[in-house]
């Protein structure tokens, strides 16, 4: 499967850690985990953040980490995520499958998907990916990677997603949408 490789994604406002999400797949795959009960921006930084405290995204690496000393680089200060125990304990499982079941080469999670559904499937497989980010990673993959198993359009958001997001500025109007629809959804007595 042919794929592309932007530049950067523009998720956080820091050019490094942009470029990281779109250079590494592991990061890309941490972003995502790590994005709930944060912003995007906070989520999607942590993977770089990350990086620097321990100096390798290597999932073998990181699984193998003691998971205390894994959790602390999660928690120092300014803490990488508003649950970093929780997301410690998620990011360093995402690592072991990623590590155990992909030869410790995330992107083999959709170069070697057969089809749209066995890639969300294989999406979904990882640790901390459900449903919905599993379809948008799908979105994703395919706007902004070439990523286009046969049929990934079946099971890719209709909906506006981080797929979409191409700027700063389609970041805030994503988030802004967002916002409003939690905000319909409570109302609604749904949320």
């Amino acid at each position: 499967m042919t794929t592309t490789r932007p530049a950067s994604l523009p998720f956080t406002g820091d050019a490094a850690a942009d470029a990281l999400l779109a250079s590494d797949p592991l990061a890309l795959l941490i972003g995502f985990v790590l994005d709930q009960q944060v912003t995007v921006q906070k989520a999607f930084a942590g993977p770089a953040e990350l990086l620097r405290r321990l100096g390798t995204l290597d999932p073998a690496a990181l699984a193998a980490m003691e998971p205390g000393a894994f959790a602390a680089a999660f928690a120092a200060r300014p803490a990488l995520h508003r649950f970093p125990g929780a997301m410690a304990g998620r990011v360093q499982e995402l690592c072991a499958v990623v590590a155990r079941d992909h030869a410790g080469d995330a992107s083999r999670v959709w170069t070697e998907a057969r089809d749209g559904a066995d890639l969300e499937r294989r999406l979904r497989a990882l640790p901390g990916i459900g449903e919905m980010k599993a379809r948008t990673l799908v979105g994703l993959l395919a706007k902004r990677f070439g990523v286009r198993p046969p049929g990934w359009e079946a099971v890719a958001p209709s909906h506006p997603t981080l797929a979409d997001v191409d700027s700063a500025e389609a970041l805030a109007q994503y988030q802004e949408q967002k916002r409003a629809w939690k905000a319909s959804q409570k109302a609604a007595g749904r949320a």
